[in-house]
């Protein structure tokens, strides 16, 4: 291994622990979404049961409320995306739907 990957494995395990342990604590999850005709996610429901229409889920999430989320701006405006982490089935994208 050379120094640059020694440097980006080290890099990757400092960040890890830190993102897991503050990351959710106290925050609402995303469990499903509403998406619709265009496949478009237009809400999203937490572990709570509460429903939020997608500018609430953004307010929510730009506050901190929600875990394991960001908010990017693109094509002109916010949106709602999962923080990458790797694992596929917990994309907003591949939630169940409500």
């Amino acid at each position: 291994m050379d120094q640059f990957e020694e440097a980006y494995e080290s890099y990757k395990q400092q960040g890890t622990p830190q993102a897991n342990q503050s990351d959710s604590a106290g925050k609402e999850e995303i469990i499903a979404v509403r998406k619709n005709e265009e496949d478009n996610i237009i809400a999203i429901k937490t572990n709570s049961g509460r429903e939020l229409d997608y500018p609430t889920a953004l307010a929510e999430a730009k506050a901190g409320n929600l875990a394991n989320v960001d908010v990017f701006h693109k094509y002109g405006r916010d949106i709602l995306r999962s923080e990458p982490d790797g694992i596929k089935e917990n994309n907003l994208d591949q939630l169940p739907e409500f």
